[in-house]
């Protein structure tokens, strides 16, 4: 490949990354590897003091303060993504929605879609229980493990 070609692809990869709200991409073949990432995990690196100057003391930490609970009871028995993408109610926008709010899901019902990379994903319910709240607009973006759908 042309030092041009790599230059489309990657400009084409980003595109994609953008376009679907993707954060990461590494692809691998036998002779190529291409890794594109969004933001960098690491943090980042404090200023060095002047030369002949001795370095800052860190600051002190702040206080600890009371730690609110991991996740809410009406979280607790939620539908979460299992990906990052978009999410959509229904299988098509003429059809109706694959549940509302009062419907009863069971375990392995299709309850949304999520589109990650152009794939329709169907979302099924991994819980049982009566849907107190759709917790996404439709054609919302989505992170992995966001709460969809809200279960009582």
């Amino acid at each position: 490949m042309k030092k041009e070609e790599y230059i489309q692809f990657v400009s084409e990869l980003a595109s994609v990354m953008k376009e679907n709200g993707i954060d990461h991409i590494n692809i691998k073949e036998e002779d190529f590897e291409i890794e594109l990432s969004k933001s960098c995990s690491l943090p980042p690196i404090p200023p060095m003091p002047p030369m002949g100057m001795a370095p800052m003391a860190a600051p002190a930490a702040a206080p600890a303060e009371a730690s609110a609970p991991a996740a809410p009871a009406a979280l607790a028995k939620s539908i979460t993504s299992p990906i990052v993408g978009t999410f959509y109610a229904a299988p098509a926008p003429t059809k109706p929605a694959f549940v509302k709010v009062g419907d009863k899901v069971n375990v392995g019902d299709v309850v949304c879609i999520v589109e990650s990379m152009k794939v329709m994903n169907e979302i099924v319910a991994d819980k049982a229980g009566t849907v107190t709240a759709i917790a996404v607009n439709d054609g919302e973006a989505v992170e992995f493990g966001q709460p969809l759908i809200i279960l009582d």
